[in-house]
């Protein structure tokens, strides 16, 4: 109901703004943070009608908000599986006219149809099949055949793997992309001085017309054009200035500068391709302009984090240690370029006037000279900008650090993703995904400087290993030792290096840890004499106030096996860094007890036992 009473129009069905299928079988789908919109044609699908609209409907439900679909690009990719698909249909003896007519066997041609021309036939198939569990009337077998499991994707080859770049082939990239940037810069700069003389009347006579045509490309992100039609040429004047493209760059930045920031900014920062292009221009100055560190916070987006999508990116004025030259000195106030707040600053004052003029937020905007009918030449953002990575490699000639088997150089091929990889490798750190996804996803399938990165963690651990048998372990009563105390507590007490108070309330339970007993909290090295230790428990394993009894090993088993298990969740290296020390030092406990004894108390380990570690390695028992 309206606000007066009356009842309120409601859109039709089918209207041609929302979501969803439209009259001549197109379905209108939107990104979900509502930036950007495509139609996807059905009409022309080289299959039956009946067919042709349910696929059309499936397709609509499946691209619908919260259906799983959260980027244009994952969209593309589903809606080129369904015409591929329908292309296999059509070749077929017996094409299927009818939904009833679908059958498994459909699904599995299509399968070794497509493993001859794309390597991620199953992937393909797996879209294609979300699609069709949104068509009803399925046959029994089809619906079957949707629930079995997808084709796993074929092992690549260990020659195909994915590499990450050298050191030095990263920063021949990276400085390529600064070359182009600073090159733009001074161009930029230069000609809004020129056109600030022009329009105070302090630049002379403009005898070529070249400060006209300079303010008419500030006013309006294009040159003069005859007046018929969007794709009316430039007026013949304008072009003895040079190609419009060139001159359109003269206070705008061109497609292959703003490849050029793309490209440097997932090399400072690791970020993922979708938050790179759409990188925003507004932001949160962090250090309020106050002169310390510069920081820019920048509300971004990973639609594949799903309801984690929205994340803060800090852009700081700190050069990264990866980025700057072998002389840190050569780093002065005009390398703006190595620092990702300098990077994200003097994007943001390039772009400034051009996003100005067309109304946009995001900050990699430039003039395309083209960019089919539906799109247009013009200034706009750079939303295709992975596609021309690799064309801005090859127009600055980088080659690769190894040639080929010949001995020949070879051509570096860059794009965002072995660039993120790069990133990571370096780094060792996760980057909008957990730790588990770093060492698993990225870490361990990478091939790129593998030798070199066995060699650090190696150096690692034997570093840990080393610090463990420097410090020792805590000092452990046994059985005997126990049976001792009964009767003659003076000696064992003595024997420990504790008062033989210390040595019951020991027994007794009352002075437990997590691992072991600590006989004197305040008095250990880990606090001022007389305070509280307020240290982690894990560092009771080489402190000298701590004793081990037999009825710690259970707990004692159990942090040494979940240490193991946190191989697989993180990365070796940082694995090594984090808990290569305690576990070598348990696993020394662990060797002064009979292996009998070790396996009694694993499987004796109690549900509380179970508790209390868990609680422990979550870092809950920790004073903070």
């Amino acid at each position: 109901m309206s606000p007066r009473g009356r009842r309120a129009a409601l859109p039709g069905q089918r209207g041609r703004t929302t979501h969803g299928l439209l009259e001549g079988l197109i379905v209108k789908v939107f990104a979900e943070d509502g930036s950007d919109s495509s139609d996807y044609p059905f009409a022309d699908l080289p299959v039956a009608p009946g067919l042709r609209q349910s696929l059309a409907e499936a397709f609509s439900r499946r691209t619908a908000p919260g259906a799983g679909l959260t980027s244009l690009e994952s969209v593309d990719k589903t809606y080129r599986t369904i015409r591929a698909f329908t292309r296999y249909l059509s070749t077929l003896a017996w094409p299927p006219t009818e939904l009833g007519h679908l059958l498994p066997e459909h699904l599995d041609g299509f399968l070794d149809h497509r493993k001859k021309t794309v390597v991620r036939a199953g992937d393909e198939v797996a879209q294609l099949k979300l699609v069709l569990k949104y068509i009803p009337g399925l046959g029994e077998p089809m619906i079957a055949k949707l629930g079995e499991a997808n084709p796993r994707r074929p092992k690549p080859d260990p020659e195909d793997a994915k590499k990450s770049y050298s050191r030095q082939e990263f920063k021949r990239i990276a400085n390529a992309a600064r070359a182009d940037l600073r090159a733009a810069a001074a161009r930029i700069r230069k000609n809004r001085a020129d056109l600030d003389r022009y329009r105070r009347g302090e630049a002379g006579p403009d005898t070529d017309r070249r400060l006209e045509l300079l303010d008419w490309v500030d006013r309006f992100g294009d040159v003069p054009r005859y007046s018929y039609g969007d794709t009316s040429p430039a007026q013949f004047w304008v072009k003895k200035h040079g190609p419009v493209t060139a001159t359109a760059s003269w206070l705008h930045l061109s497609t292959m500068e703003v490849i050029a920031g793309a490209v440097l900014l997932t090399a400072m920062t690791g970020q993922n391709k979708s938050v790179i292009i759409k990188t925003p221009a507004v932001h949160h100055r962090a250090d309020g302009h106050t002169g310390n560190t510069a920081t820019a916070i920048l509300e971004t987006r990973k639609p594949r984090r799903g309801r984690r999508a929205h994340m803060n990116l800090a852009l700081s004025e700190l050069p990264d240690w990866i980025s700057i030259p072998g002389d840190p000195e050569q780093v002065s106030a005009r390398d703006e370029l190595h620092t990702p707040f300098g990077l994200y600053a003097l994007l943001h004052e390039l772009t400034s006037r051009s996003r100005e003029i067309i109304g946009s937020s995001r900050l990699l905007v430039c003039y395309h000279g083209s960019g089919g009918n539906s799109v247009g030449r013009g200034l706009r953002p750079h939303d295709n900008a992975a596609w021309v990575v690799p064309t801005w490699a090859r127009g600055h000639r980088l080659m690769a650090d190894e040639p080929d088997k010949k001995g020949k150089p070879v051509s570096l091929t860059v794009t965002f993703d072995l660039l993120r990889l790069t990133y990571l490798e370096f780094h060792q750190a996760p980057v909008a995904h957990t730790e588990q996804t770093l060492a698993t996803d990225y870490l361990a399938r990478n091939r790129g400087n593998l030798t070199e990165y066995q060699k650090v963690v190696a150096k690692a651990l034997q570093e840990e290993v080393d610090k463990a048998r420097t410090r020792g372990v805590m000092a452990t009563l046994t059985k005997q030792d126990l049976e001792r105390a009964q009767s003659d507590p003076e000696t064992v007490a003595a024997e420990f290096g504790i008062p033989p108070k210390t040595l019951k309330n020991m027994i007794d339970g009352k002075l437990d840890t997590v691992m072991n007993a600590c006989v004197d909290h305040r008095g250990g090295p880990h606090a001022p004499p007389g305070e509280p230790c307020r240290a982690s428990f894990m560092l009771c394993l080489g402190c000298p106030c701590a004793r081990a009894l037999p009825r710690h090993l259970p707990v004692q088993t159990l942090v040494h096996d979940r240490l193991l298990e946190r191989r697989d969740e993180m990365t070796p290296l940082q694995w090594a860094e984090r808990f290569a020390l305690p576990h070598e030092q348990l696993a020394s406990l662990l060797a002064q007890h009979d292996e009998v004894d070790v396996s009694d108390a694993r499987a004796n380990a109690t549900d509380d036992d179970r508790a209390v570690v868990t609680r422990f390695l979550s870092r809950e028992l920790d004073l903070r």
